[in-house]
């Protein structure tokens, strides 16, 4: 049975390991130095512990194994490619063993709901040419695409936008 939380802590290790297994099905679509250098993205250290701190994050979980993230920042964590009053959503992710089952969308819906909640007017992400299924359902959510980005590990990236 899948169960649907909030992110803690002591979730930590189980998320290093599904943000290589999720987004290794990626691995054959980039060339082996974007590839090199995305993983080298994934495997930082602090990267969970520093999300967590600024973020909301919801997983997915079947027999004690999170199978599902998805995480949402909200408004005043500027990046270079978010701007400081929106609201945004990072690493959303789901193990290939687990995909078409609907996990990713109630994540990515359970970051609208939360972002609502907490009087946010916009909630935006990235996404790639490659990531297919993913475009499919922010799309399918209302998301709609704002801008094309420079290229990212060799691939066309665009931000998407929700107005809430």
């Amino acid at each position: 049975m899948m169960k649907f939380r909030e992110v803690a802590v002591e979730d930590i290790d189980q998320l290093k390991n599904l943000v290589l297994i999720s987004y290794g099905q990626f691995q054959k679509t980039l060339a082996i130095e974007s590839w090199n250098q995305l993983t080298t993205h994934l495997k930082k250290e602090n990267l969970f512990p520093d999300l967590l701190k600024i973020s909301n994050g919801f997983v997915c979980e079947h027999d004690d194994e999170i199978i599902g993230m998805a995480f949402l920042v909200p408004k005043g964590n500027p990046t270079e490619i978010f701007q400081a009053d929106w609201s945004y959503i990072r690493l959303v992710g789901v193990h290939p063993n687990y995909s078409g089952n609907g996990i990713g969308k109630q994540l990515i819906t359970m970051c609208i709901d939360f972002a609502r909640r907490t009087n946010e007017n916009i909630v935006v992400l990235h996404t790639s040419e490659f990531m297919d299924a993913a475009r499919h359902i922010y799309e399918s959510l209302g998301f709609k695409k704002l801008k094309e980005l420079e290229p990212r590990y060799g691939k066309k990236y665009w931000i998407y936008n929700l107005e809430l």
